[in-house]
């Protein structure tokens, strides 16, 4: 997994990048009571805005962390935005996107660097 300063990760899976938010980032929102996915088939560019969070504290937005197209949401959030809660790093991923250049994930961090990055 690689993880970038706004508090996202992203995961290959199958030849497409897997993206949500960290434990760190759906604890400092708290309650997640909304979530809005961005369309599949949405050609994206680094750092647009694709996904609004609402929670009880305040809304954020999930900003595209490499270049690419989204191919698939997951579309359960929209129905159930806890799990964003409940499992920021398995179930609640919020999109998968085909991306243009995979290589814009080499300068992000691994694991061991973003918990000193949150430290």
């Amino acid at each position: 997994m690689k993880f970038t300063e706004e508090h996202e990760w992203l995961r290959e899976e199958d030849g497409l990048i897997v993206v949500g938010i960290t434990e760190h980032a759906a604890e400092q929102l708290g309650d997640v009571v909304f979530v809005e996915l961005p369309e599949e088939g949405t050609e994206v560019a680094k750092d647009d805005e694709v996904v609004v969070i609402e929670s009880v504290k305040a809304a954020s937005d999930i900003l595209a962390p490499i270049d690419g197209e989204i191919v698939e949401v997951n579309s359960v959030l929209a129905d159930e935005p806890a799990k964003v809660n409940d499992d920021p790093l398995g179930d609640a991923w919020f999109f998968k996107i085909k991306a243009s250049d995979p290589s814009q994930m080499d300068d992000m961090m691994d694991e061991a660097a973003y918990k000193a990055f949150i430290g």
